[in-house]
């Protein structure tokens, strides 16, 4: 007789495939928050239940494990990169005695505040917050008193004891990817991110292109090369509209992320250019849907594995041992494809 296989861990992705929910939608249901249907909630409970989902997330649970367990806050209910370091931190949580608490909130809300207020409520022994901006931070978290990890965002100039970090140079990378469209011949580069004063990644990765423009030599025209949205397809293929209309002498774009450029991507095909013949695009993340579009993504490639391990690691030295705090970069990679071509050869 074949001894039976181990059943695998059910994640939140799973239920998000079965149910058909979006991933906001399914940890507004797990967590017991409003603004949720009722159909939605009953469909998605049905289906945990069906499968013996088990992420600890549920009011009940909290009554029970409140003070060990860990609040993980997202800033974006559609971040492809962080759904995927979601599913692996519930992974790596799920082997110690840590239940998980996952919130989501939109990209342009105020993270730490809304960590505070869930500090408060459900009194977790820990605290990880995937994005987050400086402003924020200056503002609300000095009233968090347990340790903390920002993930992608670098901590260490803010003057927090119980605060560490896990990042990527954005603006080294950035920097990268412009380098990389310079040496191809490119100098009509636009640039898709977001809000260079609400958002730091954006901000971040501004000055690392033009870091890169200015040591070419060279000056960056920001009313006509520049478009700050949301980091989604939909602005992506909006600001590429917007960007062929100010600049149609546009030969190349760096994107903020790939979701953006894969968005920009749709918009130059519906405009009649092809990717890369009439315009390049390089984008940021290393997202997987990247390697699968046509033409294959070029990209700047963070390391979303190692991001949640480092901070999970972290985290639980500083709450099992009380370490102190840390902040570890993390390298990028350029990941070099098919969607960016040089025009010098």
């Amino acid at each position: 007789m074949t001894p039976e296989e181990p059943q695998r861990h059910m994640t939140i992705k799973d239920l998000v495939r079965l149910s058909g929910y979006s991933l906001g939608t399914v940890s507004r249901v797990l967590n017991n928050q409003p603004n949720v249907s009722e159909r939605a909630r009953s469909t998605i409970l049905a289906i945990a239940a069906e499968h013996g989902f088990e992420l600890n997330t549920s009011a009940q649970s909290l009554k029970q494990q409140k003070s060990n367990a860990v609040l993980v806050v997202v800033k974006g209910r559609n971040n492809e990169m962080f759904a995927t370091m979601v599913e692996q931190l519930q992974t790596l949580f799920a082997a110690t005695t840590h239940p998980l608490i996952v919130d989501f909130i939109d990209e342009d809300d105020n993270e730490v505040q809304r960590a505070a207020h869930l500090v408060r409520e459900r009194k977790p022994c820990g605290l990880m917050l995937l994005g987050g901006s400086n402003q924020y931070f200056f503002r609300h978290f000095a009233g968090i008193p347990i340790p903390a990890v920002v993930v992608t965002h670098n901590a260490a100039a803010l003057p927090f004891a119980n605060l560490s970090s896990v990042s990527t140079d954005d603006r080294a990378g950035a920097d990268c990817a412009a380098d990389y469209l310079l040496r191809c011949g490119h100098r009509n580069i636009a640039m898709l991110g977001g809000s260079l004063d609400i958002s730091d990644t954006s901000a971040r990765r501004y000055e690392g292109f033009l870091d890169a423009f200015r040591r070419h030599g060279l000056e960056f025209d920001a009313q006509r090369f520049y478009y700050a949205g949301r980091f989604s397809y939909e602005n992506g293929y909006t600001g590429m509209q917007t960007i062929l209309k100010r600049a149609p002498e546009v030969t190349a774009v760096f994107a903020m992320a790939d979701v953006i450029a894969i968005g920009a991507m749709r918009a130059l095909a519906d405009a009649g250019l092809r990717v890369p013949e009439d315009v390049s695009i390089i984008g940021y993340d290393g997202l997987k849907i990247g390697s699968f579009y046509t033409p294959k993504l070029t990209t700047i490639a963070q390391h979303v594995e190692l991001l949640a391990r480092r901070g999970f690691d972290i985290l639980m030295r500083c709450m099992e041992q009380g370490a102190p705090a840390r902040h570890v970069t993390v390298p990028f990679t350029l990941s070099v494809r098919e969607s960016v071509r040089n025009i010098t050869e």
